[in-house]
């Protein structure tokens, strides 16, 4: 059986190589679904293959394993897995982790070194903003940010002042790591102006960004200039809030190296894991539609209460910068975006607890929608000027809607709303 990507010279969309791309149903006893392999270690035809696929692992010879070898380097599920996550991407090759921040501080400890700097946007999910700033500079690493929204020439001046940090502190310019939208606002960053400040700039290093919030279906990052795309696929790819896996993906020559630290570190996705994403990456297409259907039912009776103060919803942008930068990179608005409540915590908290079918709780991209206070939650590390200067406020809401009935989940938020 040939795993065909095209028919008549026609490609196949991702949403129909999801169904089979990557498996033969012939290597495994004609099992319409590829089974789980639960083994540690795999069994080599020949010595010589042995010796091969070890000169691949440790780098001795480019390319990686030719075979299969030990579940910590690789395994049939999750490499079925990652070659179906790289069809989304349209990327080259993908790696699965254990979590969406297992993906991120393999790919970040992989890139920087003692006395270089990394360059990021922001807002940034906390844990990841945390790990730039409390453990990589424990390591010599350093960092200078600029806001999602940037101009090309505010991006081009915070360039100029991390090249003149990376050499007064003998190191580079590591990465440039986005995060578009970003979480929770929803603010989105200028991957073109990036990808040419840093031409411009003359560095030698990957634009990496985070696409948990509108990825794989409503942004495309890798077509805008980023070179590697990360993903916490517990959230819209999982899809089901039953599993936490991360992933990247780009071109071989920016995955090989996080593919060796990884080999070393472990932290690649389980078996069964894997198999779980697959099966949700068959209906990933018909739940984020389903999902910002909802969305934009929901936010169009959000915007006109009048306890409502303002939504980040990227089907309603009002920044004229914004909206130009939604217009060239965004497919979808997404279905997960920010309310911003008339008053503080206690109207929040109010809000929260009188929900009835929204499920107080972090996360997002499940089928369930879900409600949370990134203020007193996902972003209580953040310092309180940070939070302030980052726009993530104590009236500040985040949802993330599913694929319930949006006449249900409308009369849920007008109750809730009546609690205020």
């Amino acid at each position: 059986m040939s795993d065909a990507t095209t028919i008549n010279g026609r490609p196949l969309k991702p949403s129909t190589l999801m169904m089979g791309h990557g498996f033969d149903p012939v290597l495994s006893e004609g099992s319409l679904k590829p089974p789980i392999f639960l083994t540690s270690t795999f069994a080599f035809p020949s010595a010589a293959d042995g010796k091969r696929h070890f000169e691949g692992i440790t780098g001795k010879r480019p390319g990686g394993a030719d075979g299969l070898v030990y579940s910590r380097f690789n395994a049939p599920n999750q490499e079925i897995l990652e070659d179906r996550l790289s069809i989304w991407d349209g990327a080259e090759d993908a790696l699965s982790f254990s979590s969406g921040m297992t993906a991120i501080c393999v790919l970040l400890l992989t890139y920087a070194s003692q006395g270089d700097v990394i360059v990021h946007s922001g807002p940034l999910y906390a844990a990841t903003e945390g790990f730039v700033a409390k453990w990589m500079s424990r390591w010599g690493v350093s960092y200078v940010d600029f806001p999602a929204g940037a101009t090309r020439e505010q991006i081009d001046a915070v360039l100029d002042r991390a090249k003149a940090q990376a050499a007064e502190n003998g190191g580079k310019v590591a990465m440039v790591y986005l995060e578009s939208p970003g979480n929770p606002t929803n603010a989105l960053v200028d991957v073109e102006a990036v990808r040419a400040a840093v031409d411009a700039a003359g560095l030698d290093c990957p634009i990496a960004i985070d696409n948990t919030f509108l990825g794989p279906l409503w942004q495309r990052p890798l077509e805008h200039g980023a070179d590697i795309v990360c993903y916490s696929l517990t959230k819209y790819v999982g899809g089901h809030s039953d599993l936490v896996a991360g992933s990247i993906a780009g071109a071989k020559k920016w995955m090989d190296p996080v593919r060796m630290l990884r080999n070393t570190m472990g932290g690649i996705c389980d078996p069964n894991t894997a198999w779980m994403l697959c099966r949700s990456l068959e209906t990933v297409e018909l739940r984020m539609q389903r999902a910002g259907d909802n969305a934009a039912k929901v936010c169009e009776f959000l915007s006109k209460h009048p306890k409502v103060e303002g939504l980040g919803y990227l089907g309603m942008i009002k920044d004229a910068r914004q909206q130009d930068i939604y217009d060239r990179h965004c497919l979808g608005a997404g279905s997960t975006f920010s309310l911003l409540l008339r008053g503080g915590e206690a109207e929040c908290f109010r809000f929260l607890d009188a929900l009835k079918i929204a499920k107080l709780a972090v996360s997002l991209g499940g089928t369930e929608t879900l409600a949370s206070h990134p203020a007193s939650m996902t972003h209580l590390s953040v310092p309180d000027e940070r939070k302030a200067a980052l726009g993530i406020g104590d009236n500040l809401i985040r949802i993330s809607i599913g694929i319930e009935d949006p006449d249900d989940l409308i009369a849920d938020f007008e109750q809730a709303l009546e609690a205020v």
